[in-house]
Formats: C-alpha cells, sequence, structure tokens
C-alpha cells in the first residue's frame, strides 16, 4: 500500500510540480513521479508515509486550479473486498460506523488506521467484491454530521481466497453489528506520548497566525518543535476557530504564548480595544479534576498566576462535543504560566485514566477498553492512545476467574430523577444498553415515596460490569444531572460472604487503606451489619467511574482469593464461586 494514485491532475502539471508539493509537505518518495494527461503516480517509502500523503494533501492541495485527489493506487485484480475509509467523525461510536457498514453486505474485519489526523481512517474488509463495490458507490463523498466520507480501494492480497473467512473477525449479519468485537472510534488511537493543547481563537485572528503563504506558522512549528493545526473549516461562520497543537508540553506552551504574542500585535495594528483571553479547550472527563473539591486547584491556580479563570458550563456540551472551554484573563505572561499550570492537570487526569485504563485491561484479560466509548472524543484530539489495549475483536475471557467470566452483581445507586434517562422512551435505552454490555440490568422499585436515590441491579462478568456502568456514568454526565462543576461521581454496593469482610478491611484496616490510595475510592464496610440470608454483607464503594471499576476489581480479587482457600484441597467437587449467589 505504498504506492499512489494523484488524480483531478491539470494538464498544465509537471514532475516539477509534484516534487516541490512533497518537499513542502515534507512527503519522502522512493522514485519517479509518473505523470500521465489528468493523473499522476509515485511510489512511497513505506505505509506510514503513503498514509501521510493522503491526509495532508487529497482534497487540500491545489495544483494548477485543481485541487488534487490523492488515494492508494490499485490494481483492478486487487479491487476485490477491501476499503478504506477516511474522514470518519472523530467522534462517532463503533456501533453507529458497523450497522452502516452493514447496510451493504458482511463485514469480515474493520480495523482502525492510526493517523495523524483528526479524522478516523478504517480499512474494511467484505465478504464479498459486490458488497465492496456498493459500499464504494453509497459511501464515496456521503455525508455524515458535516463530513464527507471519503473511500479507496485497497489492495486485497487475499482475493483469490473470495468468499472464504480468512480467520477475520466474525461478521455482522445485516441487521446489526455484532458489539462486544467492535473497537471504538471514540478514542483514535495516536502515537502521540502527550494530549494536545487545544486552543479557541477569534477568527479575526486566524489569518496573521497563518502569514503570508503560511510563512507564520511555518516558522512557529519549526522554533516550537510542534505540530499546529488550524481548523478553518470547522464551524463555518463561526467567531472562533479551534487551534491543536501537538508537541511535549514544553512545545505546546511556546507555541500558546507565540499564538497569544501574534494576537496581540495583530489586534494593536487593526485597532481591536477587546480584551483576548486565553481559551482552552478540555475534554470534560478531566475538568472535575481541574477544577477539584470546592474549586480549590483552581483557586491555587488563579492566585499563583494573578489571572481570573472560568470554565464554560455542563449545558453548553453535547454529544459532539465533549470539550468545555477554560478561559484565562490576565497578561501574557500571566495567561502563559496559567497554561503551564492547567494542561499539566489535565494531562496528570490523563495519564491516572490512562494508568487506571492499562490496570484494567490487565485486570479482565481480553476487555476491549476501546469498545466503552469512555472518551468520546468530540473534535479533542484527546482520545487515549489505546496501544496498550487486546487488539479489537478480542473476546473477553477472563483466566483470573478461572477460565471463564463470573457473573457478579454489582449495586449501583443513581439519583431518583434519572431513572426516566436510563431505561428511556418505551425502556428501548435500557435494553439496549444491556444488549450492549451484555448485562441484566433491573432498576430497584423505590424505597418510599421521597427516595432521592434509586438502585440498578447489574448482574454480569467483569467486562459486563464495566461496560454497563460506564455508559450509566456516561448518560448522567450527558444528561446534566451532575452540576457545572462536579464530577460524576456514584455510590456502587457489592455483597461479600461476611467472614470474606475482614480480608476486605485487613488488619487494622490496612487492606481497605490501601485500596483507597490505590483506586482513589471511598471504601467502607460498615461495622455492625447484620449478615443476609446467605451470609453476606455489604462493601460500599463511591468515587468516580475508574475509581469505583478499579475498586471493585481488586474486591473481587480478594474474593477470588478467599475461595481458593476456602476449597477443599483433594476433593474435586469444588464450592461454587460466591459471586455468583444473588
Amino acid at each position: 500500500m505504498n504506492k499512489l494514485y494523484i488524480g483531478n491532475v491539470s494538464a498544465e502539471a509537471s514532475e516539477e510540480d509534484f516534487e516541490t508539493i512533497f518537499e513542502q509537505w515534507k512527503i519522502p518518495h522512493t522514485g519517479p513521479f509518473l505523470v500521465k494527461t489528468g493523473y499522476a503516480f509515485v511510489d512511497c517509502p513505506d505505509e506510514k508515509t503513503a498514509m501521510k500523503a493522503i491526509d495532508v494533501l487529497s482534497g487540500k492541495v491545489e495544483l494548477h486550479g485543481k485541487v488534487l485527489e490523492v488515494e492508494h493506487s490499485v490494481p483492478k485484480r486487487q479491487r476485490s473486498c477491501k476499503l478504506q475509509i477516511r474522514n470518519i467523525p472523530p467522534h462517532m461510536q463503533w456501533e453507529v460506523l458497523d450497522s452502516m457498514l452493514a447496510q451493504y453486505g458482511t463485514v469480515e474485519s474493520c480495523e482502525q488506521v492510526n493517523t495523524e489526523t483528526e479524522t478516523a481512517v478504517v480499512n474494511v474488509r467484505y465478504a464479498a467484491k459486490d458488497q465492496a463495490r456498493l459500499a464504494m458507490e453509497k459511501l464515496n463523498g456521503s455525508m455524515m454530521e458535516n463530513y464527507a466520507l471519503k473511500v479507496s480501494y485497497i489492495p486485497d492480497e487475499t482475493a483469490a481466497l473470495e468468499g472464504a473467512s480468512a480467520g477475520g473477525r466474525r461478521g455482522f449479519n445485516a441487521r446489526g453489528p455484532r458489539r462486544s468485537s467492535s473497537p471504538s472510534l471514540g478514542a483514535r488511537p495516536k502515537v502521540q506520548s502527550d494530549i494536545p493543547l487545544r486552543m479557541l481563537v477569534p477568527t479575526q485572528f486566524v489569518g496573521a497566525i497563518i502569514g503570508k503563504e503560511g510563512a507564520t506558522i511555518r516558522n512557529m512549528t519549526k522554533q516550537t518543535h510542534s505540530k499546529i493545526d488550524i481548523h478553518r473549516k470547522e464551524n463555518a461562520g463561526a467567531a472562533e476557530k479551534p487551534i491543536t497543537i501537538h508537541s511535549t508540553p514544553e512545545g505546546c506552551s511556546s507555541a500558546c504564548r507565540t499564538i497569544m504574542e501574534i494576537m496581540q500585535k495583530e489586534a494593536l495594528d487593526t485597532k481591536f480595544t477587546e480584551e483576548i483571553p486565553l481559551k482552552i479547550l478540555a475534554h470534560n472527563n478531566f475538568v472535575g479534576r481541574l477544577i477539584g473539591k470546592e474549586g480549590r486547584n483552581l483557586k491555587k491556580i488563579e492566585q499563583d498566576t494573578g489571572t481570573k479563570i472560568t470554565i464554560s458550563p455542563l449545558q453548553d456540551l453535547t454529544l459532539y462535543n465533549p470539550e468545555r472551554t477554560i478561559t484565562v484573563k490576565g497578561s501574557i505572561e500571566a495567561c502563559s504560566r496559567a497554561e503551564e499550570e492547567v494542561m499539566k492537570k489535565i494531562r496528570e487526569s490523563y495519564e491516572s485514566d490512562m494508568a487506571a485504563m492499562n490496570l484494567q485491561s490487565n485486570l479482565i484479560p481480553g476487555l476491549n477498553l476501546n469498545a466503552l466509548g469512555l472518551f468520546p472524543s468530540g473534535a479533542s484530539g484527546m482520545g487515549p492512545s489505546m496501544s496498550s489495549v487486546p487488539p479489537p475483536g478480542a473476546h473477553g475471557g477472563c483466566s483470573s476467574f478461572g477460565g471463564h467470566p463470573e457473573s457478579e452483581t454489582v449495586h449501583l445507586f443513581i439519583p431518583a430523577l434519572a431513572v426516566g434517562a436510563i431505561i428511556g422512551k418505551q425502556g428501548q435505552h435500557i435494553k439496549q444498553l444491556s444488549h450492549f454490555a451484555g448485562a441484566s440490568i433491573k432498576i430497584a422499585p423505590a424505597e418510599g415515596m421521597d427516595a432521592k436515590q434509586r438502585m440498578v441491579i447489574i448482574v454480569g462478568p467483569p467486562e459486563a460490569q464495566f461496560k454497563a456502568q460506564c455508559r450509566i456514568f456516561g448518560k448522567l454526565k450527558e444528561e446534566n444531572f451532575f452540576g457545572p462543576k462536579e464530577e460524576v461521581k456514584l455510590e456502587a454496593h457489592i455483597k461479600v460472604p461476611s467472614f470474606a469482610a475482614g480480608r476486605v478491611i485487613g488488619k487494622g484496616g490496612k487492606t481497605v487503606n490501601e485500596l483507597q490510595n490505590l483506586t482513589c475510592a471511598e471504601v467502607v464496610v460498615p461495622r455492625d451489619q447484620t449478615p443476609d440470608e446467605n451470609d453476606q454483607v455489604i462493601v460500599k464503594i463511591s468515587g468516580h467511574f475508574f475509581a469505583c471499576q478499579l475498586a471493585q476489581r481488586k474486591i473481587q480479587e480478594i474474593l477470588a482469593q478467599v475461595r481458593r482457600q476456602q476449597q477443599p484441597k483433594p476433593t474435586s467437587g469444588a464450592q461454587p464461586p460466591l459471586s455468583r449467589r444473588k
């Protein structure tokens, strides 16, 4: 997939023109350009370079008045079942994409391609040629949430094996996807050590930031060692445009300061008198921790940097825009210092979430974290790098639970007012949620007229618990059941055998304290509980999603150890695992 086809080429175009374009965009090529009437070919050193050329040139670069179209060059005999779909909305959920692809036939595999672009790219293999051709005809150029999809063939080396399942993913039937094996577009894998800095700038300053023929931004990119994307086409007619800066934390800060200085100078030159605050965009998942308990973290940054910081309300969030705007007012010097502190806090939150995610994937082998859509990363580019999670299509099989995942029962407490949102119209949402997670989800009757909370009973193996609870936390955030400065925190109860409660607490409370430090969740085993009819007592866990999940997994680990120790050594009739008891 290293050979490129360049289409929509002007009759005046020459080999030198292409040399110049590729040099300007720093795209290496291994052979000469073969220029024909209306099109051209060239070889790239590897697939990654070819993808970069498609990303940065196709539909974006003009040559002699014609906008070039760049795609993989595929010989006719290999134009069989494999397609590449580009320019997919970055926040799109996989199940939506899967069901769209399934309209045209059986999808044997669908893999995400690691690219530098804001939008997502997937390689899709259909079961038959005519299905791929139909998908190509219907999808190429079709609009999806203001993004025009681009579809092209990619070489299908197994064309001879048409119809045989070449070890790909299990196919979807035409009615809908098999969800457990879908990865997530929510989290685009980026080989990026740090999350990018995202800024909003007034549209009238974009020209000055780019400079004449792009000179200013090229200079800035070189000096700060960063990749800077100005999303000019986003939100046509909007008063502000987003800018994404990929670099080290120092590179991001340096580029941010330069942009502020350019805007200040332009404001003077154009006699623009309004204050130009620094506006940082951050994914809502990180904002609660940036604000801190009772706003302490934010107040400290304001005091230390001499700035005034406000954060856009949660009400402004949508499923397609999960970012909040952090507005910083002060001198350029003060705003620069505040940017460093704000982004430091956001990167710490991101890293702790990633560590928790990696730990989760180790605790539950085969758990497909990508499927959870935990970071529905709008245009944020903040989807975590998923390099450490199992490949898409890995099925949940839980070795640490004796070879197959054991069912667990968790009671999750949600605000009573949120029950309607979780159930959905005619029970549709809760049905879909149960199907997606592979869990039984029921809402217990209210305890009394004035009950502020309702209990959701979730029964299913670890992966199902993770998925179901993740979606419930997400739904409460989406539907604004938590205030603008709050992170979604819920209480979960799990029952443990009364004789194992001491093991959860540990000697002098040592285990429970370690558990709280490791997971950042609050874990309480209430004293003087009367065991229920199954001789079980309740452990209460409260915290944000990751903290809650991690604590549940750790407690289940302790219980698994207790069970192993309880089993009679030589006999074959082992006791049924406790977590299967209801």
